[in-house]
């Protein structure tokens, strides 16, 4: 049977006498006429009367205390009587009274001033921590290399074949369209001097000391900083970090340094791999505009020497030792929580390449004043 409701008023009160189910599907129309019946009754004492209800859920326990929970004035109260005892057992872990409790006041809005100081204090403790971390690191590659034994090399080698074999077909497909590229808009734009020879030495120049390593470094930052930072991340929102450190193991020297060696050693060979296929697809360009292959590459050798070779090896290295850094910096700093893992590898994605771009333009500058 459907809820009903039936509004009586003795003598100094008034009486709701509810019957029938009150479950989800009828309890809605009762609801609203009991909420007008304490209106109408709003300084008398109100008694709802709940003797003939045959079946109550959480819908109608909800009414309940909804009719409970409604501010009266004193000497008004709401009483619910003659519940049946399983009924009862749903409404008795409710207290109204917190329900009708009053919402806590809105925060006061931070000033300009307050905000800059958080922001400043953020990048004061983020700034520690990097300089922790890098002494950290340090020590950890000392100790190392005066005693390679207590480097875990299995798990370099395994590093280093996910960062560097398995990045071979993605660095191999961006360094030949990078050559292509380069080739074919220098081309067209050294045509109109019939100086298309030429395309060589800025092929060469640009993708041995530039844009060899560079692009590698950002493929790197994008695949291996992630990757990093994920996996000690991961690590550190199931506190095995914490294992590791109860265990009296060190998890910089555990987890970051055989990630720093493969990082280091891989980057320059896959920016070898880098260049030398960057230069085969400028030299596909060339074919098309009657350069052959002998005379592109008698301009190139000519164009380009092994300063132009090592300058990029050398900022390969310093690229792939900032790419492995931040990644386990940034995995070593995951905080708790669902997102926790990816916020960090954003994070050091993101850091990774503005490392990588500030570390360029430095190497730039320092080339030119060493006229190198």
């Amino acid at each position: 049977m459907a809820a009903k409701l039936v509004e009586t008023r003795g003598e100094g009160n008034a009486i709701l006498a509810l019957s029938g189910r009150l479950d989800a599907y009828s309890v809605a129309e009762a609801w609203k006429g009991a909420r007008q019946a304490l209106e109408r009754n709003r300084n008398l004492p109100v008694t709802v009367d709940a003797s003939g209800v045959e079946y109550c859920d959480g819908a109608g326990v909800a009414l309940l205390v909804d009719l409970l929970r409604q501010p009266r004035p004193v000497g008004a109260k709401v009483t619910v009587l003659n519940l049946a005892e399983p009924f009862q057992r749903l409404l008795a872990p409710f207290d109204p009274e917190s329900f009708a409790a009053a919402a806590s006041p809105l925060a006061p809005p931070v000033s300009p001033v307050e905000r800059a100081g958080r922001a400043a204090a953020q990048a004061g403790r983020e700034l520690w921590e990097l300089v922790a971390f890098v002494g950290e690191a340090g020590a950890a590659l000392a100790a190392g290399l005066r005693q390679p034994r207590r480097v875990r090399w299995k798990d370099a080698l395994a590093v280093a074949a996910e960062a560097g074999a398995n990045a071979l077909p993605i660095v191999a497909l961006i360094a030949f369209l990078m050559g292509v590229i380069l080739a074919f808009q220098s081309a067209v734009a050294m045509k109109q001097f019939g100086a298309e020879i030429f395309v060589a030495n800025l092929v060469g120049l640009s993708l041995l000391r530039e844009l060899g390593p560079l692009m590698t470094a950002i493929l790197l930052a994008g695949r291996s900083a992630a990757a990093f930072a994920a996996e000690i991340g991961a690590m550190k929102v199931g506190e095995e970090i914490d294992a590791l450190t109860t265990m009296g193991l060190d998890p910089v020297r555990f987890l970051a340094v055989p990630r720093i060696f493969a990082a280091v050693a891989v980057t320059p060979l896959l920016t070898v791999f880098a260049d030398f296929v960057g230069l085969f697809g400028g030299g596909l360009v060339m074919l098309s505009f009657d350069i052959p292959w002998v005379t592109y590459y008698r301009q190139l050798t000519a164009s380009v020497n092994l300063e132009d070779f090592f300058g990029g090896l050398i900022k390969a290295c310093v690229f792939g030792l900032l790419v492995a850094g931040i990644g386990c910096l940034r995995g070593l700093q995951t905080r708790n929580g669902a997102s926790a893992v990816g916020i960090s590898t954003t994070r050091a994605v993101v850091s990774a390449i503005v490392l990588i771009v500030l570390a360029d333009g430095m190497f730039a500058v320092m080339f030119y004043y060493l006229d190198y």
